[in-house]
This record gives structure tokens, C-alpha cells and sequence, in this order.
């Protein structure tokens, strides 16, 4: 039996290459993962993850030190590659780094097994808190554009899909959501295991976990399963704030193709206000702002939804593209004003561009610099690109 391998400060000091200049810090080389397997438990009350993760990959080049990401907060405690402890590990600047006892070659089987824990947190970024994040009962993750290192060792960036299968153990009196298909459910007297396939290539930034004091029920009369997950006293408001996403689904599948994920699509709605919505694979989750039965949320209803086409199904190699996400789920708004009675897409067009001209000409669409990838001008700007074209082809 070999001597047990200890976290060590000597780890190959590797200094991995820049693959996007928008986050410099994301992102690996060497390898290419086709699944993640993330066996956790959480405990709501003192925000404590402890889990297993299990990343089957490949070798694209000769290998013997590589990298994962994955935030400060959560400590390793063993690491195994192909069934065997690496000569060394050790965590540093969001990084996991691994140096293997002997070389591996290019087109060889990767098998890494990675425990871990601590109290997640979300990371600050140019563009505020993204990650894990406790609510005032629960937790959300928003991963875009890097917040999935705050809770599980991974590749992190949008080129690089795999399939995810998750199980989460918590508090019975919560419901955890995830991406993918509920597979299954074990209920105990103090906690539940919950478990998730998502087959689905998807990149690391789109997967999630909720947990919350939810209720669950299917949305009617729509061809793609919708299911809404929210809390209790928010049924009524939804029933009126939600109730065309059924319409909406119908609209977008005519205009856009069949609907990319088989589990359906979920909506979620947090017990907490949220500052902007956000966008997970075949997951939307609202604010309890954003439900509040006055229905002046149905434009990012029609917004999010459509990233399940556009960002989600078809994603950016590069950040710096981040228009063709965005500008295609803002030109669904304005399809949807359309089909639904209200201003026409040109009508919207005109207004956004008088707006747009009114404002500094000082961002290149394809390419508007990390500070301003999620500026409103990159949306506008780009859904009046679609809009020109529509107008053409």
C-alpha cells in the first residue's frame, strides 16, 4: 500500500495559459472533460458543502501537472486520479493543482476524484457577487460567468461541455433543484437525497443548485413540460405573473426549432428579491420581486426562456461573443411583444435605436471589453442586429 498522499505547499507551481481575456483566471489545458459526477451535502443552517466530485476526461496532450478551478473557500482533502493518489496537490489563487506520479499521454483516460468542503461563498467580480449564495432560507448558485468554482472543482469555461449527473443531500423540510432529469428521491426522518442527470452537453457556468422551503406543479396545456418551483405563498401571484409561458414556449419552438433539453424546462422563483434573473440549462430563476402578480415581468420571462435556445443549447467559445447570447434573447422579447398583442419588433427597434444614439458610441459589439459584456447596449445593440438582418434574409 503506498503512503497517503497530504495536501502539499510544493505542488508544481503551474501557471496555466490565458484561453480568455475577459477572465483571464478560467479555464485549463490538457484535457477535455466529458462528465462530472457531484455526490454533496449542504446544511443550510451553518452554509456548510461537503461532496465528492468525480471528473472523467480526457488527455489532449502529454500530461503530468494540470489544473482545475476552484475557489478559495472550499478545502481539498484527497485527490485520486485514475484510481491512484497523484504524487502531489495543492490549492492556490482558485486553482487546484496536480502533479501526477508518472506522465500520462495524449488520448489517455482521466479519471479524477476530488473530496472537498467549506463554507461556500460567492466570488466579487467586475460584474458583482456570481456563485454559491445563501438566501434568507436557502441557497442559489448564479454560475455566469464564473461563479461554478464557488462549489465544485471544475473546468471553467463556456467551450467546455460535459454531462452532469448531482446528488444532494440536505434538510428534509428543503426541495434542492438542478439541472437535468429528477432521477430520484430518498427521503429520510432529518434529510433528503436528491439526484439530477443532466445529458445534455453543458458548460460549467449553467449548472445549479437551489435549495428552498419550495412547492412544485406543472404549468398546463404546453407541448414542452413546464414545471414551476416556488414558495407556497407565491402561488397565486405566479399563476397570474407566469401564465403565458406556455404561449411563449409555443412561439419560440415555431420561431426557433424544438425545444433542446428532454427533462423540459423548470422556473424557479426564490423566497428572496433578486436583483435580474437568472439563466441556467433548462433552469429560469426569478426574484420574488419578479413575482408579485402585477405582471411587469412577462419581458424577462420571454427573455430567459430563450436562452434555452440561444446561450444555453448554442454557446460562446469566447465572452467576447457574448452579444449572440444576449441579442438573440432580446430580440425574443420584442417577438413576443409582437405575437402577444403589444409593440411590434420594428416598433421596438426604432425606440431602442433613437435611445442607443442618444448614448456614447464607445463599445465594439464583438468585442465590448469585460467591463461592459453585460452593458444594456450589448443587448440592444444586438437585437437590432437581428432585426436588420430579418429585414434582409
Amino acid at each position: 500500500m503506498s503512503k497517503p498522499v497530504k495536501a502539499s505547499s510544493k505542488a508544481a507551481k503551474i501557471d496555466p495559459p490565458v484561453l480568455d481575456l475577459y477572465l483571464p483566471g478560467s479555464g485549463n489545458t490538457g484535457y477535455r472533460v466529458s462528465r462530472y459526477e457531484l455526490d454533496l451535502e449542504y446544511k443550510v443552517n451553518s452554509n456548510r458543502l461537503s461532496g465528492t466530485a468525480t471528473i472523467t476526461a480526457v488527455t489532449v496532450a502529454a500530461l503530468r501537472d494540470f489544473t482545475l478551478d476552484l475557489a478559495d473557500a472550499l478545502s481539498v482533502a484527497k485527490v485520486w486520479v485514475n484510481g491512484r493518489q497523484p504524487a502531489r496537490f495543492a490549492t492556490s489563487a482558485a486553482k487546484l493543482r496536480i502533479t501526477l506520479a508518472t506522465q500520462l499521454p495524449a488520448g489517455a483516460a482521466l479519471m479524477i476524484t476530488i473530496r472537498y468542503s467549506g463554507s461556500p461563498r460567492p466570488s466579487e467580480t467586475l460584474w458583482g457577487e456570481v456563485g454559491f449564495e445563501e438566501l434568507s432560507d436557502g441557497a442559489l448558485v448564479s454560475g455566469q460567468p464564473n461563479g461554478a468554482p464557488s462549489w465544485f472543482p471544475c473546468d471553467d469555461q463556456p467551450a467546455a461541455k460535459a454531462s452532469y449527473l448531482i446528488q444532494i443531500s440536505t434538510d428534509s423540510s428543503y426541495r434542492a433543484v438542478a439541472n437535468g432529469e429528477l432521477v430520484s428521491r430518498r427521503v429520510g426522518s432529518a434529510r433528503t437525497t436528491w439526484t439530477y442527470e443532466q445529458a445534455e452537453p453543458t458548460p460549467t457556468y449553467l449548472v445549479t443548485l437551489q435549495i428552498g422551503r419550495y412547492v412544485t406543479h406543472q404549468l398546463p396545456d404546453s407541448a414542452v413540460p413546464i414545471h414551476a418551483v416556488l414558495p407556497a405563498r407565491l402561488a397565486r401571484e405566479f399563476d397570474r405573473d407566469f401564465a403565458r409561458q406556455s404561449q411563449m414556449m409555443e412561439l419560440f419552438v415555431r420561431l426557433f426549432g424544438p425545444y433542446p433539453l428532454n427533462a423540459g424546462y423548470t422556473v424557479l422563483v426564490t423566497d428572496d428579491n433578486l436583483e435580474i434573473p437568472l439563466e441556467a440549462q433548462g433552469i429560469s430563476i426569478f426574484g420574488a420581486n419578479h413575482c408579485d402578480g402585477t405582471g411587469g415581468s412577462e419581458r424577462l420571462i420571454a427573455h430567459e426562456l430563450a436562452h434555452q435556445w440561444f446561450g444555453n443549447s448554442v454557446t460562446v467559445r469566447r465572452w467576447r461573443d457574448i452579444w449572440l447570447h444576449e441579442g438573440f434573447a432580446c430580440y425574443a422579447e420584442w417577438l413576443w411583444s409582437e405575437h402577444s398583442g403589444g409593440r411590434s419588433a420594428d416598433e421596438w427597434a426604432r425606440h431602442y435605436h433613437r435611445r442607443l444614439a442618444a448614448l456614447p458610441q464607445d463599445l465594439l459589439l464583438a468585442d465590448p471589453g469585460p467591463a461592459d459584456m453585460f452593458d444594456d447596449r450589448v443587448y440592444k445593440r444586438g437585437a437590432l442586429t437581428l432585426h436588420l438582418l430579418r429585414g434582409h434574409l
